[in-house]
């Protein structure tokens, strides 16, 4: 095994992607069954995302899921990738995770991000738009604020203040820099376009400042890998999500993922089939030495601490077979028995 691999944290986020035939409950039940045999297997984190209004994704309240999470598992950390900020008031998201941390304490991740919706409907839904997202930072400095004792409200929240809940900024575009200026570990995707990653990594070293929150930095790149015994079955597994990634962008909403076999049939416009095609290309997606080979690759040009793994598809068993390899190759504690 490569050693910048095995010096590497692996983790895993899953977005309760819902499948067709299948219910959104059910997606929900997936993801906390994902998390237990993570934990089984020896990834580091487990984490759960936000969004709302999309028929596709079942993950509409993350701290919730993150509870039921926690519940379910007894050692793996757990947390989200991330938390809208923008969509909610700073001190409602310090209360949620101050609880999360008291009930389950050093094992939850405040994963911050800075999206406010996928589409007009759902932000006007939230009671907010594209402008909020102008004061990510700010709403970061408050959001910690309230764990410091700091709001110049004079108020202090309950129980977060004097807890310690670690935050992670996911960074698109400029959340590089906001990461760097707060003094905050950031996380990066995604691993398609390898130039924009090193390019926010680079930016990130640049300009970070130790803070009260982090000495050092810290990165984690997030994307999706896929492995599989041959290179075509590892495709397979990028195939759902892929077309449906290329249906909301020509279509504008966000369906369930369907089988890889019917979407092979699926007649698509040239546009739909570009998107398709670019969803396919650049992943991580292979046998173990070619995932693995990848990976060295992506490490040594990021130098990051942790990779993120953030793959959905139709098929669990196929799912649960690529990470049972993963971290087989990644040579963490628990996989020794599933190889």
């Amino acid at each position: 095994m490569s050693s910048v691999i095995a010096a590497t944290r692996f983790s895993l986020l899953d977005r309760s992607r819902v499948r067709e035939g299948h219910t959104a409950p059910e997606a929900l039940r997936d993801t906390v069954d994902l998390a237990r045999e993570a934990e089984r297997l020896g990834y580091h984190r487990f984490w759960v995302a936000e969004h709302h209004g999309v028929p596709g994704v079942a993950g509409s309240a993350p701290t919730v899921l993150a509870a039921a999470v926690a519940g379910a598992t007894r050692t793996i950390r757990v947390g989200t990738g991330g938390v809208m900020l923008p969509n909610h008031r700073p001190l409602v998201v310090a209360e949620q995770f101050g609880v999360l941390a008291s009930l389950f304490p050093d094992r939850i991740d405040m994963g911050l991000g800075r999206s406010v919706g996928f589409t007009d409907g759902v932000r006007r839904a939230l009671g907010r738009d594209k402008g909020d997202a102008e004061d990510f930072a700010a709403q970061i400095d408050e959001l910690l604020g309230w764990f410091e004792g700091t709001s110049p409200t004079g108020v202090h929240a309950r129980p977060p203040e004097g807890l310690t809940v670690p935050p992670f900024v996911l960074a698109m575009g400029e959340g590089a820099d906001i990461a760097a200026r707060a003094g905050l570990p950031m996380v990066i995707g995604d691993l398609r376009d390898r130039d924009r990653m090193r390019r926010g990594v680079d930016r990130y070293r640049e300009q970070f400042r130790p803070s009260a929150w982090a000495d050092e930095l810290y990165v984690v790149v997030s994307g999706t890998v896929a492995v599989a015994d041959t290179p075509g079955q590892a495709r397979r597994l990028l195939i759902p999500e892929a077309w449906s990634m290329a249906y909301s962008r020509t279509h504008g909403t966000f369906p369930p993922l369907p089988p890889a076999g019917r979407v092979e049939s699926l007649a698509m416009s040239d546009k739909e089939r570009g998107f398709y095609e670019a969803g396919l290309t650049g992943q991580l997606a292979g046998t173990e030495e070619e995932v693995e080979r990848e990976l060295e690759a992506v490490l040594k040009d990021t130098g990051a601490q942790e990779v993120l793994v953030t793959t959905s598809t139709y098929d669990r068993e196929a799912l649960l077979d690529s990470y049972r390899r993963l971290a087989a190759l990644a040579g963490l504690d628990g996989s020794a028995a599933r190889r």
